[in-house]
């Protein structure tokens, strides 16, 4: 009997900015802040990256309520401007650690982002994480509109 294949999403955008561009909205802490949070009116009060391979990140997001999110991980593969590879795991599930693949590539009207998340738990995590990062992928855009 073979195992079930593990749940896994990719998003793809079109993004009006440079990749360089982008690459430091994944990896700058007082950028990431301005838009890493799957709804508006959430906030990131802490941002703490040591972006290398084997360096740690952590993240704390919080809710309108006061409800706290926290996850980190660590950074498997660095390439400025073109790949982020990191495990993501949250404080609450620490054994429950995924991988996430951010790939940037230059594009006429400014980059393709393709976004993997990979290794869920399970069909019900990858679709909350589905519907998070969604969310934050439109912050993302409005933050690099802005900026």
């Amino acid at each position: 009997m073979s195992n079930p294949p593990v749940p896994s999403l990719t998003i793809r955008r079109t993004l009006k900015a440079a990749p360089d561009q982008v690459f430091a909205a994944w990896t700058q802490p007082e950028a990431l802040k301005r838009w890493f949070a799957p709804a508006d009116g959430m906030e990131v009060p802490l941002a703490e990256m040591d972006v290398r391979v084997g360096g740690r990140y952590r993240i704390v997001m919080r809710r309108p309520d006061g409800e706290e999110h926290r996850v980190g991980g660590v950074y498997k593969e660095v390439l400025p401007g073109q790949k982020l590879v990191f495990t993501w795991a949250w404080e609450s599930t620490p054994e429950r650690e995924s991988l996430v693949t951010v790939e940037i590539k230059p594009a006429a009207a400014g980059c393709e982002l393709t976004f993997t998340h990979e290794r869920f738990f399970d069909l019900a995590a990858r679709d909350r994480h589905e519907k998070g990062w969604t969310g934050s992928m439109k912050r993302l855009e409005r933050y690099l509109a802005d900026d």
